[in-house]
């Protein structure tokens, strides 16, 4: 399936203008540019994800997810946990997810010297880790660090917020709290964003992940974790044969809700998973014969309307891309990069790819968290592996990953290249 969308709106306009830069070209040099203090991913992986209360997972609690990943890690990496200068793990819902994972990382063999954090900032936490350990590395109070994204919604799920009476009267405030259901059926009903054309979106989604999971795609980005005597290895959450009619005949789930266009098939399904990446700096890479498999160049965070929580990626995408005195032309102009975009709802995920201007073609190659899940922690540092993992198989360039973020918010991160398949052009 093809779809083309042509961008027409006064907002893509004046955004394109916003983000010419007469020194673009330096921004691209700044971004492939290879210095000692460069912070770098050595490995990024990730275990397979579980289906919600029915899944591979559904039994084991965050802590022991963490353990067999880290174990994994460290053996296939043969990493010295000695010389682990940080953690920080992005998690939303488990309690007390900072004895978890300090007691995670222990049992894992991870020395006691090893500190480790916790960062909770919604579906963006594990990008937030990601950026923890680098801004740590950057200002030299670590050498190596690792990121972690976890979370198992079938154990943890959403806690109802609850706030003071007096702060609920503040219409934003009593927006930020309501269900994510209902910032899909705002988003829908505030931008026309109608049932067939989330459909069609979702019908992308699927599809694409039945092809990357039916080539084994995926098992290029997967760690093996041993768990309860049992090798996880392979995702349970992609659904096969799904089709227009089968997308088409599905009631929606929150009917008393705007337009009522949000389904079970349009929407990103609610799972369990971990992910992972060691990040140090080149000089210590070299020095030390690490692989170096991307560059991180940077992140960044914004506020939208709580009401439409959705479009966070509309604003976080240009500001980073203007931040490191770039464009998306500057992007597009290598075949291969791609964008990252949570996929939360159609609603919103097809509302973000055309107000950005962006082709389908580079959005989400193998599918994205309508097909293969959205486990809130994991999110953030699944979509640089799955980006990053994409970018090796076709000698690609860029990663450009977003996601919007509970209670109104929106980031997005930039990442380069640099395994060995690298494209001479860079």
């Amino acid at each position: 399936m093809s779809l083309r969308f042509l961008p027409s709106t006064p907002y893509l306009t004046y955004l394109k203008a916003s983000m010419a830069n007469p020194h673009s070209s330096r921004g691209i040099a700044h971004l492939v540019d290879k210095k000692p203090n460069d912070v770098v991913i050595t490995y990024a992986k990730r275990t397979a994800m579980g289906r919600h209360r029915k899944g591979q997972f559904k039994d084991i609690p965050v802590d022991e997810m963490m353990q067999a990943l880290f174990k994994a890690s460290l053996q296939e990496t043969r990493l010295d946990p000695k010389t682990i200068g940080d953690i920080c793990v992005g998690t939303c819902h488990p309690p007390s997810p900072m004895y978890a994972s300090r007691a995670a990382a222990l049992a894992a063999g991870i020395p006691k010297d090893v500190p480790i954090s916790t960062v909770n900032r919604l579906c963006s936490s594990g990008l937030m880790a990601i950026r923890s350990i680098a801004q740590s590395i950057q200002c030299g109070e670590i050498s190596l660090g690792i990121a972690v994204g976890v979370e198992n919604m079938s154990l943890n799920p959403r806690p109802t917020p609850v706030i003071a009476e007096s702060v609920d009267t503040h219409t934003q405030a009593h927006d930020c709290i309501q269900p994510m259901g209902w910032t899909s059926e705002m988003v829908a009903q505030d931008y026309s964003v109608s049932r067939q054309k989330q459909d069609e979106y979702a019908l992308i989604s699927h599809t694409r992940a039945t092809k990357a999971m039916e080539s084994g795609r995926f098992s290029e980005e997967i760690v093996p974790v041993e768990i309860r005597g049992a090798t996880i290895s392979v995702d349970d959450t992609v659904r096969p044969g799904v089709t227009v009619e089968s997308l088409s005949a599905l009631k929606p789930v929150f009917p008393d809700w705007g337009s009522g266009a949000t389904t079970a098939g349009n929407a990103s399904g609610i799972g369990d998973g971990a992910a992972l990446c060691i990040m140090t700096t080149r000089s210590r890479a070299e020095k030390d014969h690490m692989p170096i498999i991307a560059k991180y160049i940077g992140t960044t965070i914004v506020g939208v309307e709580p009401r439409h929580m959705g479009l966070g990626p509309i604003e976080a995408v240009p500001r980073i891309l203007k931040t490191h005195s770039i464009s998306s032309d500057d992007v597009d102009v290598y075949e291969a990069s791609i964008y990252c975009i949570n996929e939360a709802f159609a609603s919103q995920f097809a509302y973000c790819v055309e107000e950005l201007g962006l082709s389908m073609e580079k959005v989400n190659p193998n599918g994205g968290a309508i097909a293969l899940t959205h486990p809130l922690g994991m999110t953030g540092i699944r979509q640089v592996v799955t980006g990053l993992a994409e970018l090796r198989r076709t000698s690609g360039s860029i990663l450009c990953t977003s996601m919007c973020v509970g209670s109104g918010m929106g980031a997005a991160g930039i990442f380069v290249n640099e395994s060995a398949q690298e494209q001479a052009k860079l």
